[in-house]
């Protein structure tokens, strides 16, 4: 399985009305996409939110996660969207052996459920919600290199069939983002800066320096 890092856009952005109205296509276009760039069907995924960070790495540990409507003002009808993947407790004991024997401090959550960064994307990209998910909390203190090694801890589960995926955006700047809502819609020079550094580091550059790079991205340009 490959690794993808996706966007979620803007709260429940896919599934409301927008001016101009094909605001959020090229963004959905791209999710629907996922299936046939990842080639074959998911046993599971592993889905790491930018939206749940707790104080060790904490696996969601819950058979039927209800939906956690983490996002605020919208449409009423935003509030009504289903999404009834199960999750996995036999995937959730297998990433905590990972974990454990990557002496990475982790935690189980039985009560939460699946926040908007994990329901929006995969209810575009997968629609039938019929492959079990479980949800991997960031840590709190966002310390990158510590990420990394999470992301080497997981790796074995890409030869499992499992589907990791990291739900966010590279450049996060809803007041920018606002403002440009009813102007020309293009990307802001600083976020195509980042991005086009972003992208070298992760496809160009050699393993040590992309870690290196990665473990102190607060340097890259306009982080």
């Amino acid at each position: 399985m490959p690794t993808l890092f996706v966007p979620h856009g803007g709260g429940p952005c896919f599934f409301m009305d927008w001016d101009p109205p094909d605001l959020w296509d090229r963004m959905a276009a791209y999710l629907r996409s996922i299936p046939a760039e990842v080639g074959s069907r998911p046993l599971a995924i592993i889905l790491i939110s930018g939206h749940w960070e707790e104080d060790v790495v904490t696996i969601q540990n819950n058979p039927s996660p209800a939906l956690l409507f983490d996002y605020y003002g919208f449409p009423e009808h935003t509030y009504q969207i289903k999404y009834p993947a199960p999750g996995s407790s036999e995937l959730a004991d297998r990433i905590s052996i990972l974990l454990g024997q990557a002496d990475i401090p982790w935690d189980f959550d039985t009560e939460r459920g699946f926040d908007h960064g994990v329901f929006i994307p995969l209810k575009i990209a997968f629609p039938e919600a019929d492959i079990p998910i479980v949800q991997v909390s960031l840590r709190a203190d966002l310390d990158p290199t510590a990420h990394i090694e999470l992301g080497k801890a997981l790796q074995p589960l890409r030869d499992e069939g499992v589907l990791i995926i990291g739900s966010g955006m590279s450049y996060h700047n809803m007041q920018t983002m606002m403002k440009n809502m009813h102007g020309s819609h293009k990307a802001i020079p600083e976020s195509e800066r980042f991005d086009e550094w972003l992208t070298e580091m992760l496809t160009v550059a050699p393993p040590d320096r992309r870690e290196l790079s990665l473990a102190m991205w607060d340097k890259a340009p306009f982080e």
